[in-house]
């Protein structure tokens, strides 16, 4: 697995756990068995068929609209990365102060 290979879970603009979930279907390809829930999506990354470097940016705006969810999907992420460490690596782009509503750039 390497960097240049990352998959992109670009998170812009969502603020709702739907729109999360919707998200991470597409980036990830997931199966369409998956039930946009957070049991389905920890399956999902625990059952990926190739080494992933996930990196997740544009994440701010539904940390700031849903601290709860935002918080379990870190929580199902760290989960899968110690069930599968050789098959999944989690990134958070912490850049793009211009992602947070009302930041100015530094």
């Amino acid at each position: 697995m390497r960097i240049d290979d990352a998959v992109v879970l670009d998170l812009t603009g969502v603020t709702d756990k739907a729109a999360f979930m919707d998200r991470c279907a597409g980036a990830l390809r997931l199966p369409d068995w998956f039930g946009r829930n957070w049991d389905a999506l920890a399956d999902c990354l625990t059952d990926l068929a190739e080494p992933t470097a996930l990196v997740v940016r544009g994440w701010h705006a539904y940390a700031d609209a849903r601290p709860d969810d935002w918080a379990t999907a870190q929580e199902v992420f760290a989960s899968a990365v110690d069930e599968r460490p050789t098959r999944l690596t989690v990134l958070l782009a912490l850049g793009g102060s211009d992602e947070r509503p009302g930041a100015s750039p530094g």
